[in-house]
């Protein structure tokens, strides 16, 4: 990291702090908060009939519902106060207090959970729905309490939760390869981690080496750090934040930072605003850089505004590492040998992402996937983004 940079940063490391007190919308709890167990809770979407389906234990453990079991398996009692809601799996039958009602999507199953029409459930239940585009996620509210329930494409969840390939995009007349590493966010073998090299601030380390101590199928570099310090101690200049626990503050900055809550949906989110998020319990893990590349599918890139002066951000051409969020919920992991701020977000939204944002670069830039590097780094570095896979 350059001179300029470092400066800011670390006058923002002694003025920052965390926000922990009262935060508006603190109300709205995660899906994975809102359900009792740890496995993760999404919802649904099916395009071509323009339906949206929610996992049913959303009514009973958000919505006050009560599922009851029936002798036949395909039948489904749903009981809320007075009202009682009787569906069938795989049919568009319905009954609502012992009277048909029109219903026109099936329930079904999958992986050992049943799913219900959204359209149905909050018609007849009493539930507020509201879609929130930036997230790809239905906000559910009922009785005064809100929920973000991530939604992606019916049949879309592979046996291959983490895939690479490489590709060439184009941007002003000029070819760029990439390396892509991407992983299904909502794949129930699938987690998220972000660590320090030897699980400690202030040391670096292989970036394999961060990725094999903590048993992680992929990982990408992730914030600036003192690299080019003599010092035995090298200071890494933002926010990271593990199993909900933060490692490493940086309060002062607006540098942004990728963020994902106990259900593993993401946010990129300016840096000023952080410490609500967190106070609020939407981060589980975090890991800040800048500048943001694409926001909601549109190139987005003003690094001035996130407190950027370093030439090498502002205006050069280096190796850089990236990630971004499809609309699908799937993290794309990048790294390119050689990219403008501007050539990158077009490359970021080229490769899918909707949303995305810029990495530590340079010698730092490193991708590892399954024992093997994509992109070795020309340096150790402090801290990386993990992806773990469950067998």
């Amino acid at each position: 990291m350059k001179k300029g940079l470092k400066t800011l940063l670390a006058i923002a490391l002694v003025a920052g702090t965390i926000t922990t007190g009262a935060v508006p919308g603190a109300e709205v709890a995660t899906a994975a908060a809102a359900a009792s167990s740890s496995a993760k809770i999404f919802g649904y979407s099916d395009p071509a009939a323009g339906r949206t389906y929610i996992p049913i234990r959303v009514l009973s453990t958000f919505a006050g519902a009560k599922i009851n079991a029936a002798q036949d398996a395909s039948k489904l009692e749903i009981v809320k106060g007075d009202k009682k809601i009787v569906l069938h799996a795989g049919k568009k039958k319905a009954q609502v207090d012992g009277k048909k009602a029109k219903i026109d999507a099936a329930p079904f199953s999958y992986d050992g959970v049943t799913y219900v029409p959204l359209g149905f459930a909050a018609q007849h239940l009493g539930l507020n729905v509201k879609w929130h585009e930036s997230t790809s996620s239905m906000r559910i509210t009922s009785g005064g309490q809100s929920m973000d329930l991530p939604i992606i494409a019916k049949g879309s969840l592979t046996d291959k939760p983490v895939t690479y390939r490489q590709q060439v995009f184009y941007s002003g007349g000029a070819a760029f390869r990439a390396n892509i590493v991407t992983v299904q966010l909502m794949h129930p073998r699938v987690s998220l981690d972000a660590a320090f090299a030897h699980n400690q601030a202030g040391t670096v380390q292989n970036l394999k080496w961060i990725a094999s101590e903590n048993y992680a199928y992929a990982a990408i570099n992730a914030t600036y750090f003192d690299a080019y310090s003599s010092a035995i101690y090298r200071a890494p200049y933002g926010y990271l934040v593990s199993k909900g626990n933060m490692k490493f503050v940086n309060g002062g900055s607006n540098l942004t930072v990728f963020a994902y809550d106990q259900n593993h949906m993401t946010r990129l989110i300016p840096g000023l605003q952080f410490g609500k998020a967190f106070a609020a319990g939407q981060v589980e893990g975090a890991v800040q850089a800048g500048p943001l590349l694409v926001q909601n599918g549109v190139v987005a890139v003003n690094a001035p505004r996130e407190g950027f002066r370093d030439p090498a951000i502002l205006r050069g051409q280096a190796a850089r590492s990236a990630i971004g969020i499809t609309r699908n919920h799937e993290l794309i992991m990048v790294t390119t040998p050689r990219a403008s701020m501007p050539q990158l977000a077009r490359i970021m939204k080229q490769a899918g992402a909707y949303q995305a944002m810029n990495l530590d670069g340079g010698a730092s830039s490193g991708l590892y996937m399954n024992g093997k590097y994509i992109t070795k780094p020309g340096r150790p570095v402090s801290n990386a983004l993990l992806v773990k896979v469950r067998k």
